[in-house]
């Protein structure tokens, strides 16, 4: 499939389960991954989580119980999420997926370490962004 490196298993099912908040995809290597909706939220490849640049990584909480509404496919090589939090601007490729199901237990850690060096609460509200706004990444700031 265009869009994956050679040393990433094509995917041949995707399942959301919308009760258990999971993502499941299986690829041809045999890996099956159940991806909680709440890591894809805070992992999210969009630039509003990710900042702009290394160290602008924007910390993401209150994504417990987020869901997934839609999957819209982009090409061949990945996914569009459609998140119950009105997130839809992350681009998952089939690369990114493979590894946040295969990451996923170091990717917790990093994730709960980050919360307790924030002092933040993983339930907590997003805190405003500094142009006093909840939503959206401010770009334009």
């Amino acid at each position: 499939m265009a869009g994956l490196r050679t040393e990433t298993p094509a995917p041949e099912s995707i399942v959301l389960h919308g009760q258990s908040r999971v993502l499941e995809i299986g690829f041809a290597d045999g890996s099956l991954f159940r991806i909680p909706f709440e890591l894809m939220r805070v992992h999210s490849p969009s630039a509003e989580v990710q900042g702009h640049g290394p160290g602008q990584e924007v910390l993401q909480t209150g994504k417990r119980e987020v869901g997934v509404v839609e999957l819209e496919p982009i090409g061949n090589y990945g996914v569009k999420p459609v998140f119950t939090d009105g997130h839809t601007t992350g681009i998952f490729t089939w690369e990114y997926l493979y590894f946040l199901g295969s990451q996923q237990a170091e990717l917790w850690q990093d994730y709960e370490r980050r919360l307790k060096e924030a002092g933040v609460d993983r339930d907590a509200p997003m805190a405003a962004a500094g142009g006093g706004h909840v939503h959206g990444h401010g770009c334009s700031h």
